[in-house]
């Protein structure tokens, strides 16, 4: 029998519009799946049931007065725990703000809320989202549905738990560093971090870099290019922006459309040397394989040319991390691991700073020429299998903890560095029955490319109906 949650976001939708099902009791199905799963997996920090269902109300009350509806009308979601919600607890994964109710709405939520999605609370995240695994002090650990042992990864953890559980359909993240695509790889799902520009942010915060964007992560493309259609846009005194899409187009009307035949670089090694696992190694491979027989060129590629890029990563890693505001009360609440990235980043100077900017920005060009023959570019997502939980984290080491997330994640931050779009396809499993992922990485602007490309795997083999024990439970 078909449960609520077995349908996609764009089935929901579509069956609101016609009446089948009504948002609130869509609403009600999965706030009672959040209660019954929620604290064993991490997923959520605040739920707003009241909220939700004052909400899911009024939009039946919108399909019966046969309004015209948003895209996304009804539709449960949630949003990561570092966007701030004009009035609901956002602790940005601290004890430092454990407390914290803010009186606006960044504008990410904005654009979800004007798409019709109904909010039922804020995912799991570490703390100010630095570290790629989710233990805070003010959740549990975020886990992944598929071994309940292992990390969901992060910063986005909550949201990818929440997804593959069947606690939401599709949910919001945020990418800084791989931050959608860790968790969607451990979390066997779909995630998109779009190209720079692409979304606007604010309407506060100081991330100066360029490194961080919103994105969606969902069980089918279709869902999280929907997703993407409703984040997408840019905000006056936005630093940079994006070109939108010709009048007419959506993401999401590209996900139904070929690719037609492309060439597209791969490559294993990583800028670290890390050791690959030998399964992100198999699904790497598996996935090359499926490229080629649906048609399309594939040929090795060098590692990027990014210089030394780790080091001027974490100068500006380590610079957000000291620029967050905090009271002297509230810096002895922060996790060891904020506070090296802290002490560390307060020690650059301007200087260092701007030449680590500069030398990103050299090294992205260089890198970007070299790369412009070809159509995407296919990585493994993460170096390892989903890692146990307290398994990367190190309170008495934290630069060993850093170390370590480097090691488990080197192939995703250096293109939030160069600001190209990439995505997650879970295309794999082990034997075990663990999810690992490949990234396919587009030219600059051009999610589209990834998208079309992207569902033709997901047709050529499914996998929007593997599901984790939880999801029957």
């Amino acid at each position: 029998m078909t449960e609520l949650h077995d349908l996609t976001a764009l089935e929901q939708a579509a069956a609101i519009r016609t009446r089948e099902i009504s948002p609130v009791e869509l609403t009600e199905h999965y706030l009672a799946r959040i209660d019954r799963h929620s604290a064993d997996l991490g997923a959520f920090v605040t739920v707003i049931p009241e909220r939700a269902l004052d909400q899911a109300k009024a939009a039946a009350a919108a399909v019966a007065a046969g309004d015209d509806l948003p895209p996304l009308h009804g539709v449960p979601t949630a949003i990561k725990d570092l966007n701030a919600t004009a009035g609901v607890r956002t602790t940005l994964g601290s004890a430092a703000f454990a407390d914290w109710v803010p009186d606006y709405d960044d504008n990410v939520v904005v654009r979800l809320r004007e798409a019709g999605t109904i909010s039922l609370g804020k995912t799991n995240t570490p703390e100010f989202g630095l570290p790629c695994y989710t233990e805070p002090d003010v959740a549990p650990p975020a886990r992944t549905p598929w071994d309940t042992t292992r990390s969901a990864g992060g910063s986005s953890g909550g949201a990818g738990a929440a997804v593959a559980a069947g606690l939401v359909p599709f949910a919001q993240g945020s990418d800084g560093g791989g931050s959608v695509r860790i968790p969607s790889s451990v979390c066997g799902l779909f995630g998109i971090k779009p190209t720079r520009g692409r979304i606007g942010a604010g309407p506060r915060g100081n991330e100066v870099t360029g490194l961080s964007t919103a994105g969606p992560m969902a069980r089918t493309v279709a869902d999280a290019a929907a997703m993407l259609d409703a984040m997408a846009g840019m905000q006056p005194g936005d630093p940079q922006w994006a070109p939108a899409l010709p009048p007419g187009e959506t993401f999401l009307g590209h996900a139904s459309q070929e690719p037609g035949r492309l060439r597209i670089g791969r490559f294993r090694d990583n800028l670290l040397g890390a050791p690959v696992d030998p399964a992100c190694v198999t699904a790497w491979e598996e996935a090359t394989a499926l490229l080629t027989d649906l048609g399309h060129e594939v040929v090795e590629v060098p590692v990027p040319a990014l210089g030394s890029l780790y080091d001027a990563f974490t100068v500006l890693w380590s610079g957000n991390a000291a620029a967050i505001p905090l009271a002297p009360a509230q810096e002895e609440q922060v996790r060891p691991l904020t506070r090296m990235l802290r002490e560390r980043g307060a020690g650059f100077s301007a200087a260092d700073f701007i030449r680590a900017v500069g030398s990103i920005q050299i090294a992205a060009r260089e890198h970007l020429r070299r790369i412009w023959a070809y159509d995407a570019v296919l990585t493994p997502t993460l170096a390892q299998l989903p890692a146990p939980v307290g398994g990367l984290r190190d309170d008495e080491q934290p630069t060993h903890d850093f170390a370590a997330q480097g090691a488990f994640t080197p192939f995703t931050a250096m293109f939030n560095t160069t600001g190209q779009p990439a995505v997650n396809v879970p295309l794999h499993r082990t034997p075990e029955g663990l999810p690992v992922g490949v990234q396919l990485v587009g030219r600059s602007a051009d999610e589209v490319t990834l998208i079309r490309l992207s569902a033709q795997l997901e047709a050529a083999r499914p996998w929007k109906d593997a599901h984790p024990a939880v999801w029957t439970a």
